[in-house]
């Protein structure tokens, strides 16, 4: 009988460490992350800063282990420009990426909708309505569930967008931050948190 309780308690234990949130930036340096292209990522008060460099094209920060499936995170505040995005799945050739992208951008711009980066491009754009969440200027929280072929994201709570989809049930790679090309444009993370399931 004690054999058996602890086995349970060692499975429950395991199972409660397993869906514990992972920090995926540390506030300090960029451990864990790999740079693509010459636009700037710095720390700067604990904050992750994106900014375009000299040439204003796009960039690319990702993760260097792969996700599958998980709850993934975030607050962004965009300064500037601001058109930016969260990639999922993804893989980088120096800055050609394959992947999707839950799209972060300036308001009137489908924030929280998901694009297909050489591929098939937009595949489902939030209800223009729901834009009126996004808080330009100031700290939003963005949530984005990958559960197999499904996608679903929120954006300061509200539900943006829930998507299935069979190429992206088939996807492999790493979560990526985006800095659209163009230059001009700013943004800030901050709570970068992962939950795998």
């Amino acid at each position: 009988m004690k054999h058996i309780s602890f086995s349970i308690l060692f499975l429950l234990t395991t199972a409660s460490i397993s869906a514990q949130k992972i920090s995926l930036f540390n506030g300090k340096d960029l451990s864990g992350w790999n740079i693509h292209g010459t636009e700037l990522w710095y720390i700067e008060d604990g904050l992750l800063v994106c900014e375009s460099g000299p040439e204003g094209k796009y960039g690319y920060l990702s993760t260097k282990k792969f996700y599958d499936d998980f709850i993934f995170t975030l607050e962004f505040k965009q300064k500037a420009n601001g058109n930016s995005g969260v990639f999922f799945r993804s893989t980088l050739d120096g800055t050609k990426i394959s992947g999707w992208q839950v799209e972060i951008a300036p308001p009137g711009n489908d924030t929280g909708g998901i694009y297909e980066s050489y591929g098939r491009g937009w595949l489902i754009k939030p209800n223009p309505k729901k834009d009126e969440v996004l808080k330009m200027g100031d700290w939003n929280q963005m949530k984005i569930m990958v559960v197999g072929d499904k996608v679903t994201t929120w954006l300061n709570g509200t539900q943006m967008i829930s998507f299935k989809d069979e190429k992206i049930g088939h996807g492999k790679g790493s979560l990526a931050l985006q800095i659209h090309d163009g230059g001009g444009i700013k943004v800030k993370w901050r709570n970068l948190k992962l939950k795998p399931l």
